[in-house]
């Protein structure tokens, strides 16, 4: 059946071509040379007699689900590490309580609103608008309170069991949705903005301690199925994709290759962190991550700016003294050092084809470093960990360099996947504080509560940053 389906549709794409070159006799003397081979390459790719089966992973409902699918994933990975990351966070800001994300929550769908009064087309018009978002928001809706109700899961600051999952996540990332579905098409600038209030409210939930981090990647992924799911039914009764399809997809860009980053990778120091401090004699191995963006007034340069955190953990010293003896089996534990840095600089970005773009970079800014505690660990010392506080440390804020390069594969011209390395250079001042029992002790408090080390750390970055082009 195959044969004869492909000799028919030869047969008849051979009449056509027959017909036409009928037609040209009249106006020429010679018709074009043709061949089988070249006949069967154009019936394969005209795609009018044998359609190519649609790839699975670019079929649109599974385009559609592979952001929330990645979420959800990344909440059930999360689960066993929760307490550990929130340690992380009592250790850099314990006494957070700014209740920005109650508001913020709400501003991407003020955004869509503003914008419709204003008179700025979207993908709809105001009354299908709002019935896309109502039905969004009844979904979303039933899906966290039933949820947040059965499975009864203690908040973090032990006020509540309806912690899983995050409510207000849900509210920003639907929201957030719903600015991108409307002005998305008109500039992919709206769905960063409204992406990027809803992934800083979902960190607000976690800074001010009322979620742990599944529950917010939980709320985020129930906000965008959501608003898909919404969509998709206000769709099927207006049988169209929109009111204004026609009229956005004249709308074109610039073509400059701003942009707006995640990024995340392991970090390699060049330098041994804690030489001078004598707490550790190895080079740290940590991670980075972040966001990155840039704004480019032409197709070569423009200005951009990162802010990221990186994390190295120091590892045990065992204790000796200055005569090379042992002091048992007792190490010295130092907590991981943590940097939090913005930096700002030129960019310069050049487009090696339609799909592979370098970048480079020279930034300058500001680092701030946690603050940690040094412990004494042994089998001998009477404590559940075995381990005894014996000095605390404090960094002072400095100046941080950074130069990089960076390769981006576009998957299309809004998205792209970039490998990118980074160097950093930080001149750090520790200053060290053992004791407030010694104190008393002028010439000790001096020696040891006033104890500082001047470090030199620098390391270089490799990783990935989900770039998207605006």
């Amino acid at each position: 059946m195959k044969k004869i389906a492909l000799a028919s549709g030869i047969l008849l794409h051979l009449y056509c071509i027959k017909a036409q070159d009928t037609i040209q006799i009249k106006t020429q003397d010679t018709i074009p040379a043709r061949n089988l081979k070249e006949d069967i390459a154009l019936i394969n790719s005209s795609g009018c007699l044998f359609n190519s089966k649609t790839p699975f992973f670019k079929k649109h409902w599974v385009k559609k689900s592979i952001a929330p699918a990645i979420l959800f994933t990344a909440a059930a990975a999360t689960w066993g590490e929760k307490e550990n990351i929130r340690e992380v966070r009592n250790r850099y800001l314990p006494n957070f309580k700014v209740k920005y994300d109650d508001y913020l929550q709400y501003a991407p769908a003020a955004a869509v609103y503003g914008l419709k009064l204003a008179g700025v087309k979207g993908r709809n018009n105001l009354g299908r608008a709002t019935l896309s978002y109502g039905t969004s928001l009844a979904i979303m809706a039933i899906l966290v309170n039933s949820i947040k109700y059965t499975a009864k899961v203690e908040r973090p600051d032990g006020s509540k069991n309806n912690s899983f999952p995050s409510g207000h996540a849900a509210m920003a990332f639907t929201n957030a949705s719903f600015l991108h579905k409307e002005y998305g098409m008109v500039n992919p600038a709206y769905s960063i903005a409204g992406y990027g209030s809803a992934t800083l409210t979902g960190l607000g939930r976690n800074l001010n301690n009322r979620h742990w981090v599944p529950d917010i990647l939980a709320g985020a992924g129930i906000g965008i199925i959501s608003t898909e799911l919404g969509y998709f039914f206000i769709d099927k009764i207006y049988k169209n994709k929109g009111d204004n399809l026609s009229i956005l997809s004249r709308i074109q860009g610039n073509d400059y290759p701003s942009f707006l980053a995640l990024k995340m990778g392991t970090a390699l120091g060049t330098t041994n962190f804690l030489k001078e401090s004598e707490l550790d004699d190895k080079k740290q191995i940590g991670f980075e991550g972040g966001l990155e963006g840039a704004y480019f007034f032409s197709k070569k340069w423009g200005v951009g700016a990162d802010v990221s955190f990186s994390s190295f953990p120091i590892k045990s010293q065992r204790i000796t003294f200055d005569d090379g003896q042992d002091f048992g089996d007792h190490e010295l534990k130092t907590q991981s050092l943590g940097f939090l840095s913005a930096g700002i600089g030129p960019y310069f970005s050049h487009e090696l084809s339609d799909k592979w773009q370098l970048t480079l970079k020279v930034t300058g800014g500001y680092a701030a470093t946690a603050s940690g505690k040094v412990f004494v660990k042994g089998n001998d010392i009477d404590t559940p960990n075995h381990e005894l506080q014996i000095a605390r440390y404090k960094p002072k804020p400095a100046f941080r360099w950074n130069t990089g390069a960076s390769m981006t594969y576009k998957f299309n011209p809004g998205l792209g996947l970039t490998f990118y390395t980074d160097y950093n250079q930080i001149n750090s001042t520790i200053r060290y504080h053992f004791s407030d029992e010694i104190k008393e002790s002028d010439e000790l408090d001096q020696e040891l509560n006033n104890m500082t080390a001047k470090e030199k750390i620098s390391y270089i970055t490799l990783g990935l940053r989900l770039t998207a082009y605006f």
